[in-house]
């Protein structure tokens, strides 16, 4: 079994006032279309978020997913990271770590990756890559590494660890840079948008 976990705490620093997460997408936020596409794998998924009260809370309602908030967001993004994976049931074998300011991730691109996991072999990492070989997102992490990502502290996500398990890592290229492309200011909102027209 393999569970998603959803980062999506962070504080849209770089948006100067706008919250990325609930910019429009498809006619919905963001938050709530990224967690969409995360169930429509039939996967469990649990969303890491800011403590309430909060905009984004809102922005999940009626979604059949595990809400965890976090009190120390502030921390960066190990902070999600260690509370969204202190959620993880008990037998999930592996968890797969989504970035919720991602707008090009797809339900098939999740599949593709979750299609590659087989827990049962040397491999501990499973992660998106993009046409050109670039390193990105989602990963998924087999569960006997849950111990170092609950050490880790900081704003820079699972990277320690994946680097530590380089050579039980395995690749799977996504269509594209839907592995790569996230939207942090204004500017890339805008840019993003004048080269694609969600319908």
């Amino acid at each position: 079994m393999t569970v998603i976990v959803v980062l999506a705490a962070g504080a849209s620093a770089r948006m100067r006032g706008r919250d990325k997460l609930l910019e429009d997408v498809d006619g919905m936020p963001l938050l709530r279309r990224s967690v969409q596409r995360a169930l429509d794998t039939g996967c469990a998924v649990i969303v890491a978020l800011p403590p309430a009260p909060h905009a984004r809370y809102r922005a999940l309602e009626g979604l059949d997913v595990l809400i965890v908030s976090v009190p120390d967001a502030a921390e960066g993004m190990n902070a999600s990271l260690r509370a969204g994976l202190r959620a993880v049931p008990e037998g999930t074998q592996a968890v797969m770590v989504l970035l919720a300011d991602m707008p090009e991730i797809t339900t098939q691109d999740m599949n593709t990756v979750l299609q590659a996991v087989d827990p049962s072999s040397k491999m501990r990492i499973w992660r998106a890559v993009t046409q050109s070989g670039e390193a990105g997102h989602p990963v998924v992490f087999h569960r006997s590494l849950m111990p170092p990502l609950l050490a880790l502290e900081g704003d820079q996500g699972g990277g320690a660890v994946a680097k530590a398990f380089r050579a039980q890592t395995v690749n799977i290229p996504l269509p594209d840079a839907h592995a790569r492309t996230d939207l942090d200011t204004p500017e890339a909102w805008a840019a993003w948008r004048a080269g694609n027209n969600p319908t």
